[in-house]
């Protein structure tokens, strides 16, 4: 092969290098909506939700190409959506939870506590998973009249969310995130590195030590010991052993971290505050910057092994495509 044919197929491999890079990346999808985004959620490539300050809600089928807003019965923050399987979902929204039975279409309200049973304090809801068709925990804090965090609220389901009874925790702090691993571990992080674990599905709970004070916003675990938490200032936790032992991932990147999420052993991703998304190809011990082409701050996402999304501040939206 002579030097120009050379020259012109190596400029030709570096064009298409990246042409698929650029199709790997992190592309906006909105840049305005109605408010801050906080939660994000997909049941297939097409159909998802997402959702954020005064009850909004809104809907693609489409995978994004549009979203439709879809009315809720409250102006609370929705913090969460979650659902277990395409029919089955939940919602979160400070003191209220929704349910939906047909995949979205309509959400109920139910009451999952008895005023009575808090004097003088109302319940936040922050969080909510379920380790199977029954059973499932929702996780917060029980706030006074001035909104101050005066004790920490995981209450648990056996009937697939119709009933809720609440579970004592060792600990005051406010609780953000939950996930399981399996049927009966489970895992909860909060407020000032608070890191609770449970091997009985809920029943009970002991703390584990993290080894940081920093508040901690998000918790996944792949399996009974691989799990990753990501909080305040830049703080990033891995364990290989359930959280017996929680080690600190060191990295340059100051920022709060809002959520991880890995999609398989050794591919997972962060986002946070500044338009921070993080990118990890080695089960979470190193992690890359990736360009998100958005300062605002990141609160919610969600990945697959072919695409994901990731919402924010000023209503975002953000779209990942393999």
């Amino acid at each position: 092969m002579s030097f120009h044919k050379k020259l012109l197929f190596l400029l030709l491999c570096f064009f298409l290098q990246i042409q698929y890079t650029n199709a790997q990346g992190w592309t906006v999808n909105r840049a305005n909506g109605s408010g801050d985004l906080v939660a994000v959620f997909f049941t297939s490539s097409e159909k998802g939700w997402v959702a954020g300050d005064n009850g909004y809600l809104a809907f693609t089928i489409d995978g994004g190409k549009s979203w439709i807003k879809q009315e809720l019965a409250t102006k609370e923050s929705i913090n969460e959506i979650y659902f277990r399987n395409d029919d089955n979902g939940y919602l979160v929204a400070g003191k209220k939870m929704f349910i939906t039975r047909n995949g979205g279409q309509t959400w109920q309200e139910t009451q999952i506590y008895n005023p009575a049973d808090f004097k003088n304090v109302s319940p936040e809801f922050l969080s909510i998973r379920f380790a199977d068709k029954k059973r499932g925990i929702i996780v917060g804090s029980l706030l006074n009249r001035k909104e101050e965090v005066v004790d920490s609220l995981v209450m648990r389901t056996d009937d697939g969310g119709e009933n809720w009874r609440r579970i004592n925790v060792p600990t005051k702090a406010e609780l953000y995130h939950l996930d399981f691993a399996g049927s009966s571990r489970c895992w909860i992080v909060g407020n000032g590195g608070v890191i609770l674990f449970s091997d009985n599905g809920g029943n009970s709970f002991q703390m584990q030590k993290s080894g940081t004070n920093r508040d901690l916003y998000n918790v996944d675990f792949r399996d009974d010991s691989e799990g990753y938490a990501v909080g305040g200032k830049g703080t990033i936790l891995r364990t290989e052993n359930g959280g017996a032992a929680w080690q600190l991932v060191k990295t340059e990147f100051p920022n709060t971290f809002m959520r991880v999420n890995f999609t398989d052993d050794k591919n997972g991703w962060i986002v946070g505050y500044g338009g921070t998304i993080l990118r990890s190809g080695d089960r979470g011990r190193s992690w890359i910057r990736q360009e998100s082409n958005t300062m605002q701050n990141l609160y919610g996402l969600f990945m697959v092994k072919k695409f994901g999304w990731s919402v924010g501040a000023g209503g975002i939206i953000l779209t990942y495509e393999r």
